[in-house]
């Protein structure tokens, strides 16, 4: 297996409280018939992918009752599967995205996968991930991570991503309160979508050796981007 997937669906969502008091933010339904996890769910079909994990944890019933219902792979070694928190590496719960991935490194080993998409489970949409990871192999990037642009006054809200001229990433703060603008625009700032592949071998080394004594919320944006960044990795 080239890449799995793997999809942080396991957030509260309180700010669309009332919606998510008995369902997880990636199960909110979404124009009556759709619910808010069918978005990136359909950008991962319709790009070819048929290997994804969904980490699931807050109220998690409801979107593991629409994953089956609605999201079965027929195909032998085809899946599209949640995954419940289970404790794996301790007495406690996700405490961060990239916790969530980190206490699930056994499917990823078991996979025996090249790279690593880990992709937000409650955005609503379009992306061909396919053209991404493909910008992904061709920089032989240790870490690519999806962004777009916004005006300079309102990148304050987001994670900003500070790139050089030939687009490597030579920066990363969450919510800065001076972010830096682009190099080919200074009236914007480049914002992370919280979309990654990562060359395997590097996300292993991120979560468990370089920062395996993080236990605080050990988080994507805040924690494994700068760390990658710092060390001198190959980040796009």
């Amino acid at each position: 297996m080239r890449t799995l997937v793997m999809i942080m669906a396991g957030g509260k969502g309180s700010r669309l409280a009332p919606l998510t008091c008995h369902r997880a933010k990636p199960a909110v339904p979404f124009g009556g018939r759709y619910r808010i996890i069918d978005f990136v769910l359909s950008n991962f079909i319709n790009s070819g992918y048929r290997h994804i994990h969904v980490l699931t944890q807050y109220m998690a019933t409801s979107l593991i009752r629409h994953l089956a219902r609605n999201w079965n792979l027929t195909a032998f070694g085809q899946f599209i599967e949640a995954v419940p928190a289970q404790m794996r590496l301790g007495e406690r719960w996700y405490e961060g995205t990239a916790d969530s991935v980190r206490q699930n490194i056994n499917l990823i080993r078991d996979a025996h996968c090249e790279h690593v998409a880990v992709f937000g489970g409650d955005h609503i949409y379009r992306f061909a991930v396919d053209q991404m990871e493909a910008a992904h192999l061709d920089r032989g990037a240790d870490l690519t991570v999806a962004a777009f642009p916004v005006p300079l006054d309102e990148a304050s809200r987001y994670g900003v991503i500070e790139v050089d001229v030939d687009g490597r990433i030579i920066g990363f703060e969450e919510k800065p309160d001076a972010p830096k603008p682009m190099p080919h625009r200074p009236d914007h700032a480049l914002v992370s979508m919280g979309n990654y592949f990562f060359r395997r071998p590097v996300l292993e080394e991120a979560l468990l050796d370089k920062l395996g004594g993080e236990r605080d919320g050990l988080d994507f944006g805040k924690h494994v981007i700068p760390a990658l960044v710092e060390a001198g990795a190959s980040v796009y």
